[in-house]
């Protein structure tokens, strides 16, 4: 339940469907958003009654004031039983690896620490199969928006784009293999490209050694893909993913407009301005500004909702603030219409 509450409901379904909340009439697609939502919450106050027996018993009220047919107590109500016709394996399926990718790219960009805000250009998902291509396929979207990169590039392990290598687990080849596991060992750290790729597929390759040939699964060793130039890559099972690190002129003028917007959006927050109100930018004259605006200024505009963005010298006007964007100060006049 802390699971599914947490990462499936809250950071995962809510957060991606806020516009779908938020939007202006109750159309078909915002109730559908707010009943999946509240039932999801009715069945959890379910759930977790006999272990919070209070919580879920006002949450319960809560959600069900009113409601034809609601019993007076959570306590009062029948445990909720699975509908298995109405479980979608192939959603499931899906999602489960956008949120697994997802992961995977946030890890990378940690690792060599670039912020979400800083867009990258390619995203590349070595693919096994039609049925895993079809899923990352249907969720590309989703995954290109959730990592902030540019593209996604699909490729066959046979196209030799990442370089694998193949550990052996002695602990599992130990009990497998007995004296064997040694030679196994070498020989399974001695597959070539084409071999690993055939033990991805297949799920299990026969290596050809002394006395008898043995049969070594996937769950025997760990897969994994090794760097290349400009490219972080990560392992996660069956799934791998090369992110390029590499930023270039364009992708940099885009995060600082991106950070702009974050650093305006926060000063309207702190200073109380209603989500409607417009506002005037004028920002000091600065080579590396004066590139992104150049570029992104209608974009900046129509972010934080200003009806006028130029650029003049700056003198101590008490609405003036400076914005430390990764070393670079942007200086900036912000005036309420």
């Amino acid at each position: 339940v802390n699971d599914f509450v947490i990462y499936n409901l809250s950071n995962w379904y809510v957060r991606l469907n806020r516009k779908r909340f938020w939007g202006g009439k109750m159309d078909t697609d915002k109730l559908a958003a707010y009943q999946t939502l509240y039932r999801c919450l009715l069945t959890v106050t379910k759930l977790i009654a006999p272990a919070a027996p209070f919580y879920a018993d006002r949450l319960y009220r809560d959600l069900t004031a009113g409601m034809p047919g609601a019993q007076p107590s959570v306590h009062l109500a029948l445990f909720p039983e699975a509908n298995k016709s109405e479980i979608d394996h192939a959603l499931e399926y899906r999602m489960d690896i956008a949120q697994r990718l997802t992961s995977m790219v946030l890890s990378l960009r940690r690792k060599v620490n670039i912020k979400v805000r800083q867009p990258l250009a390619e995203i590349m998902v070595p693919v096994a199969d039609d049925e895993f291509r079809k899923a990352v396929e249907a969720i590309s979207d989703l995954l290109l928006a959730e990592t902030n990169v540019k593209h996604l590039k699909l490729v066959s392990n046979d196209e030799g784009a990442l370089v694998k290598r193949v550990k052996p687990d002695f602990k599992k080849l130990g009990k497998k293999l007995g004296k064997q596991m040694k030679a196994a060992a070498a020989a399974i750290s001695a597959l070539s490209q084409p071999e690993i790729a055939s033990l991805e597929r297949d799920g299990f390759i026969d290596l050809p050694l002394e006395g008898a040939p043995v049969r070594i699964d996937v769950a025997d060793v760990e897969i994994i893909s090794e760097d290349i130039p400009g490219w972080l890559v990560a392992n996660d099972g069956p799934l791998t993913v090369a992110l390029e690190v590499t930023i270039t002129d364009d992708l940099r003028r885009e995060g600082i407009a991106r950070d702009i917007i974050n650093r305006i959006q926060n000063i309207r927050k702190d200073r109380g301005y209603d989500i409607t109100d417009r506002i005037t930018l004028v920002f000091a004259p600065d080579a590396t500004v004066e590139g992104v605006l150049t570029d992104y200024a209608e974009y900046i505009s129509a972010q934080v909702l200003a009806t006028a963005l130029t650029v003049a010298t700056l003198g101590d006007d008490s609405g003036v603030e400076n914005l430390d964007i990764d070393g670079l100060n942007v200086k900036v006049l912000i005036s309420k219409n």
